[in-house]
């Protein structure tokens, strides 16, 4: 098994023991929530938070674990794959109130253009939301002003959840990777 094939299938087992842990519900409860679901109205939920990816340092929050033999000459990377469980916080400063994380893995995907095949889990830690998650996946083309990427799924609160985020870079350090991103987000659920 390639080392890509053994991250994706840990992510992928990842994901699932998150739904089981995260419901923290008995089978029967989930199926009483599922029978009251065709009479419960869809809520939207407007979010906000700064996602602190760092690469340097003597704790990295992000960490390279595969790349391909192109990656080195190719100028966007291609092939190269990272897993991060990054802080997320109200505001831009690293001292600011942690909200959550954020844990998945992106991959350089685009050969013309620096655009990352991002799959990631967010889950809260405070506030109404507390123990709920989102997930997300799909493409964040890096140097795009504003990126969009959907949400496909969620726990807890997010239970059956679909939106969208937008993503905006607040800070870049081009030499060592590390970057700060604000994120937008818009979650419809039950």
């Amino acid at each position: 098994m390639t080392k890509l094939a053994l991250v994706l299938l840990l992510f992928s087992l990842g994901m699932a023991m998150q739904l089981v842990q995260s419901t923290n519900n008995e089978p029967k409860e989930v199926d009483k929530w599922i029978q009251k679901l065709h009479h419960g109205e869809e809520k939207v939920s407007r979010l906000h938070f700064y996602f602190h990816d760092t690469l340097s340092g003597k704790n990295p929050s992000a960490v390279e674990v595969a790349k391909a033999s192109i990656s080195k000459k190719s100028p966007t990377s291609f092939g190269l794959l990272n897993i991060f469980d990054d802080p997320l916080t109200e505001g831009p400063k690293s001292t600011s109130k942690l909200v959550g994380r954020a844990q998945g893995l992106y991959g350089s995907a685009g050969q013309q253009e620096l655009g990352l095949l991002l799959a990631m889990n967010v889950f809260f830690t405070t506030g109404k939301f507390n123990g709920s998650s989102l997930t997300i996946l799909g493409r964040n083309a890096v140097f795009h002003s504003i990126r969009e990427m959907p949400i496909i799924g969620g726990t807890g609160a997010f239970r059956l959840a679909r939106g969208l985020v937008q993503a905006k870079t607040h800070f870049l350090n081009l030499t060592s990777g590390d970057a700060i991103v604000e994120y937008h987000v818009v979650a419809m659920h039950y």
